[in-house]
């Protein structure tokens, strides 16, 4: 998105506004909020979002940022808010934006991916939102069939793909920093499938004992703050003395795409790796559920939680040196995708009939 943000801030009728939740407030992620600002990019507000990885826990966190954001909105007299993808706090603020009367748009609605609410949440922006960003042509079509009219809907692409190639720290800043050498190591982000901690502790084991069979170099990235993801997080921990594992609570976007560029495989079910792995021609082992539904090219291979599929689809990927790649095409590109948002965002009229939605049928 951050090419979007730019396009934002250089567009004269837009006047951007971050406002920061979630995880970026998470010290256990790596308070991402200084990441933010050190990469120049003005937050207006913080909206504090409670601990607690249970479902319960999750649904009264929603309810409390909705009023929060509500006031947000309303103190920094915002018009559009902006929101991306399928989050829990994507849903918040479309939420609070939608019954405060502002203009939400979406990007990324129309997508299918199978998460833990992750599709439900999606749709339901979708009908919250009044204009939407889609990243594929099967995409907006889904937006259509949900009752939208078609004059809201544009197909720009993905913009967290808009220019990434250029945004990935450089292969000898990726190996001086993190110690790994390209095409000789497998980068891990597994996310949680289940809200159920105890379940997600076996996968974890499950995947760490697949991986463990041949004894390569991974470098393994912390979960999300989803229900279930401290169990992931348990097994990790006990990780920190393997000399041939690295260890990682939060990365820089630049420095993340760089590894996903420099990895041999990226191995587990964060849909970095159906969306954005693909630019790199970088083999992906999507595994279990969790992206279930999506658009993917051929440089993705599913599996199963099963300890024997996993270990055989990582022999796979490579011989010794472990550095096969695909084509570099990417089925979610779109040309200038985050300029076209701000152009569609800032050539916007907001009147009654813009605010007020009919579904289609």
């Amino acid at each position: 998105m951050a090419t979007t943000l730019d396009w934002i801030v250089r567009h004269h009728r837009l006047r951007l506004q971050i406002v920061a939740t979630g995880m970026h407030l998470s010290k256990k992620h790596g308070y991402t909020l200084n990441d933010i600002k050190k990469e120049g990019w003005p937050v207006a507000a913080t909206v504090p979002w409670p601990g607690g990885l249970t479902e319960s826990a999750m649904a009264s966190a929603t309810g409390g940022a909705v009023e929060k954001l509500t006031a947000t909105f309303e103190k920094l007299k915002t018009d559009i808010v902006l929101v991306v993808g399928d989050r829990v706090e994507a849903f918040a603020a479309a939420t609070a934006g939608q019954l405060s009367g502002k203009i939400v748009a979406h990007v990324h609605g129309g997508d299918r991916a199978m998460g833990q609410v992750d599709d439900t949440l999606r749709h339901a922006i979708t009908k919250l939102s009044h204009i939407h960003f889609a990243a594929t042509p099967q995409s907006a079509d889904r937006i259509a069939k949900l009752g939208e009219d078609r004059s809201r809907i544009f197909c720009f692409g993905a913009p967290g793909i808009d220019g990434i190639t250029s945004l990935a720290k450089g292969r000898a800043h990726i190996q001086r920093t993190y110690k790994v050498k390209a095409g000789r190591f497998g980068l891990v982000v597994l996310h949680p499938t289940d809200t159920d901690a105890k379940k997600e502790v076996e996968r974890a084991k499950l995947l760490l004992a697949a991986m463990q069979a041949d004894k390569r170099r991974y470098v393994i990235i912390y979960p999300n703050n989803d229900p279930g993801s401290a169990g992931i997080s348990s097994v990790w921990d006990t990780l920190k003395a393997k000399p041939n594992i690295t260890l990682l609570k939060n990365v820089p976007r630049a420095d993340f795409v760089g590894l996903m560029r420099d990895c041999a495989t990226l191995i587990g079910n964060s849909s970095s790796g159906i969306i954005e792995a693909a630019s790199f021609g970088t083999p992906v082992i999507d595994i279990g559920p969790r992206q279930e539904g999506r658009e993917h090219g051929g440089n993705v291979l599913h599996v199963d939680f099963e300890k024997r599929a996993i270990a055989l689809a990582i022999r796979a990927s490579g011989g010794e040196g472990w550095n096969v790649k695909f084509p570099a095409v990417n089925l979610y590109g779109g040309a200038n995708t985050g300029k076209r948002i701000a152009h569609a965002l800032g050539s916007l009229i907001i009147t009654p009939e813009l605010r007020r939605k009919l579904i289609t049928y």
